[in-house]
């Protein structure tokens, strides 16, 4: 009790001194509709940066009137323009720039919504701002398109990696780990079909929130952990880790959701998604156990004395920051 009421506390004063600084980790998107054969809605949306636009525009092919859009407004999240052009001949073939991506960390979705074909999603990063508008994405470019979706988007989800950083503490067994991790997978995979497939549709800040506190369940479990006497989740953490990779999946959907899913290829385009999502984890899994056998194998001594803290003080930085997400994101209903 006393460990919560700690973690609460420093929840709360986190959230006091947030200053307002904000940076962008959410793509940008830029969304082309087709009205008319040679006609297309716009839509264009910057992610915000400290209150203002990110510094890029999409400028769309040659052949489209007002190639470049008006200036975007707010809606409090980033900065949206809408327009519409026309595009002599189309724009397959054509190939369309983010100008000023090159200079900055985030990447740009482009979502193509044609009157007779599926939509189709492509990704524009900063080494590859400019692309070219294919005929028909192929099930290859769909598989490898999403694959890296769920690959950065793990690495970039900072609770879903502060929930694998805790588990990598609290379960010592690597074959309980593993089992962990899988169980992780697929049950996120599951919600993350149902709610694709519009079978689930569950409010995304409450589920964020929820999200949250399975990170401080676990920060709490670290806390209260005994030598000798296993913790519930540390016998059986793949069924800890199956519950909660159901509440993460849903995550997970909100994200994809934004993004969007080519009907046509759909399962391709989930399937590829779970296994990047599964190869960043293993990714991230890999280079904490690379760290700690580094630090045994420079530093013995240093290790064997600091070893004796390290799991309190990084069970109580770990509910810390799930704690001040927790807050943060339920005063935000």
């Amino acid at each position: 009790m006393k460990q919560l009421s700690f973690l609460l506390l420093s929840g709360w004063l986190m959230l006091a001194a947030q200053t307002g600084y904000a940076h962008a980790l959410d793509p940008g998107y830029l969304d082309l509709r087709q009205l008319t054969t040679n006609t297309w809605q716009v839509l264009w949306r910057k992610p915000d940066v400290n209150g203002s636009p990110m510094d890029i525009d999409a400028v769309l092919p040659a052949q489209c009137t007002q190639r470049r859009g008006l200036d975007p407004q707010s809606d409090g999240a980033a900065w949206i323009a809408t327009w519409v052009v026309d595009c002599e001949g189309g724009i397959a073939g054509q190939t369309i720039v983010i100008d000023g991506l090159e200079q900055q960390r985030n990447d740009v979705l482009l979502r193509i919504q044609p009157i007779s074909s599926e939509p189709s999603t492509f990704r524009f990063t900063p080494d590859t701002p400019v692309l070219t508008i294919p005929e028909r994405p192929s099930t290859w470019s769909v598989l490898t398109s999403y694959f890296r979706l769920g690959f950065e988007h793990i690495l970039e989800g900072w609770d879903h990696l502060l929930f694998v950083f805790a588990l990598f503490v609290l379960v010592r067994d690597p074959w309980r780990l593993v089992g962990a991790v899988t169980a992780f997978t697929v049950a996120h995979s599951i919600t993350l079909a149902l709610a694709t497939l519009g079978v689930l549709n569950v409010p995304g800040p409450p589920v964020e929130a929820v999200i949250a506190l399975s990170i401080v369940f676990l920060a709490l479990e670290i806390l209260n952990r005994k030598d000798g006497k296993l913790r519930l989740s540390e016998q059986y953490p793949w069924i800890v880790c199956f519950c909660f990779g159901l509440l993460h999946g849903l995550g997970f959907a909100g994200a994809l959701a934004d993004i969007g899913v080519p009907t046509d290829d759909i399962v391709a385009a989930l399937l590829a998604f779970n296994v990047g999502v599964e190869a960043g984890q293993l990714l991230f899994i890999a280079a904490l156990s690379a760290l700690i056998f580094a630090s045994r194998l420079v530093l013995p001594a240093l290790f064997q004395k600091a070893g004796a803290v390290a799991t309190p003080v990084t069970g109580y930085a770990i509910g810390c920051v799930s704690m001040y997400w927790l807050v943060e994101r339920v005063s935000g209903f």
